[in-house]
């Protein structure tokens, strides 16, 4: 018996921990309002169905309403994913759910509109972000103070992505000739917040987060003209009036941006912006596959 022990004891000692996949695929995702807290089973269930199709390794969802962990963990082994983060029950909650183990590194709800959560895994840092929707000057503190948790890590293999609710620069050329959704933030603008800064496109959020290093991922792979993350034909009948405003009103607001290490491993991005997609949500997703054979 104590020789069989020794045995097991020194054939356990020889297991490796598992390593990283050669191909990883990962997805943002907006889920817009929880599928309205849990009563839109038919949106839902479509969703969940797509999701399974599409196969991402790891999932970062923003507007959990309704979710907590439990309810989370049950929707994510429906694609196939054991393993859930969320950062809150109450409000709009960020999400994580991946095929290989999460260990939560951080959650951060204070002094920040919706919060982040800061996992790992796959051996990489992923910083699930949904920035204000209201306010250019709040989203800049926002990022000024996620920006600092990503230098503090001392990783060079991170991954930033949700809902970032600001323009990139690296779509001015797009958005300044878009009076249409100009006119749509200046009709938003209240006495306490505003979206523009000094009446004009922000870009000053998304370039905190470049400065850190962080590449823009998305760039490399799509033109500016098909980057548009929202929003979907979804919002007709509430939000927009016609698909002629949905079309007029397209901006880029969710973001994959990675460190330069690990974009250097980017093999493709896509935004879902067409087709069946445009009827889950308000947002549409954004999903980055890597391989990391030889690198």
């Amino acid at each position: 018996m104590l020789t069989l022990l020794l045995i097991t004891m020194m054939s356990l000692s020889w297991v490796t921990p598992q390593e990283p996949p050669t191909n990883l695929k990962v997805m943002t995702y907006n889920i817009w309002n929880g599928f309205d807290w849990g009563k839109d089973t038919v949106r839902k269930e479509n969703w969940i169905r797509w999701i399974q199709d599409k196969n991402p390794d790891v999932l970062a969802l923003q507007e959990l309403c309704g979710y907590n962990e439990v309810k989370l963990k049950a929707d994510a082994a429906k694609w196939g994913h054991p393993y859930v983060k969320i950062l809150k029950t109450e409000g709009y909650p960020v999400g994580i759910t991946s095929r290989q183990p999460i260990t939560l590194k951080e959650r951060v709800v204070e002094e920040l509109w919706h919060g982040m959560l800061h996992c790992q895994a796959y051996g990489i840092d992923f910083f699930v972000v949904h920035l204000s929707p209201a306010d250019s000057d709040f989203r800049l503190k926002e990022a000024n103070a996620i920006t600092k948790k990503v230098k503090d890590c001392k990783s060079e293999k991170y991954i930033i992505l949700g809902d970032f609710n600001a323009h990139s620069p690296f779509d001015e050329e797009l958005l300044e000739h878009n009076q249409h959704l100009k006119n749509q933030y200046l009709q938003g603008k209240s006495d306490q917040y505003s979206n523009l800064r000094l009446g004009e496109f922000d870009y000053s959020v998304v370039s905190a987060f470049l400065a850190l290093p962080a590449i823009d991922v998305t760039n490399r792979f799509i033109d500016v003209t098909g980057r548009y993350t929202f929003p979907s034909p979804a919002l007709i009948g509430s939000y927009r009036k016609t698909m002629n405003n949905v079309i007029q009103t397209r901006e880029r607001i969710d973001y994959v941006l990675t460190s330069p290490v690990i974009s250097k491993s980017c093999t493709n991005v896509t935004i879902y912006n067409k087709g069946e997609a445009e009827t889950f949500s308000d947002h549409y997703p954004v999903m980055a596959e890597f391989d990391f054979s030889t690198k």
